[in-house]
């Protein structure tokens, strides 16, 4: 039984040693955030915090990380108000999306470690592969977090996750029949 904490969580995992860590945390908790992207630690969509490290969850086996703490893109904030989280909704960072869970977890460790990267320094931290191409957005979005992290800069959170019922129901209005019809 391998035993780590998840986004604060004792966890134990009845699963193989050699189980990544991505299927423990999707599979076994329910925690479905952290995406599976090409299973080889290429692409990052699978980017969770392992001890405050940015880690490509599909390449990391639960046995090898007994007594550590993970952190999933679930308990970053769960309102949104993260600074990097704030900055990829202001600078409509995604497009499809999928990369984006991994490339803000990304991010945000870098954030942790280095308060002011550079262009250069972005590039070299986040290795994400967003087939999309939203990488100048990337780097300003992570320059902005810098900068609301610093206190430069304020930024509403974003709105919490769903659809208000009431607008999802909207009614479209009738078309008015073609005449002759």
């Amino acid at each position: 039984m391998t035993k780590f904490t998840v986004n604060g969580q004792p966890v134990h995992y009845k699963m193989d040693p050699t189980t990544p860590l991505l299927w423990a945390l999707r599979d076994a908790s329910n925690l479905t955030g952290t995406k599976y992207g090409c299973g080889a630690g290429l692409c990052g969509a699978c980017t969770v915090h392992l001890d405050g490290q940015a880690v490509r969850s599909c390449q990391v086996p639960i046995g090898a990380i007994e007594g550590t703490f993970v952190t999933t893109i679930e308990a970053l904030s769960r309102d949104r108000s993260h600074p990097v989280q704030q900055a990829w909704v202001a600078e409509n960072l995604p497009q499809c999306g999928y990369c984006q869970s991994g490339m803000i977890m990304a991010a945000a460790a870098l954030l942790e470690k280095n308060h002011d990267p550079s262009d250069a320094e972005i590039d070299a931290a986040m290795t994400n592969i967003c087939r999309c191409g939203t990488y100048p957005r990337l780097r300003r979005a992570v320059r902005r977090a810098a900068h609301v992290m610093a206190g430069q800069e304020t930024i509403a959170a974003a709105p919490p996750p769903g659809i208000d019922p009431a607008d999802a129901a909207r009614a479209v209005p009738a078309l008015d029949p073609r005449p002759g019809d």
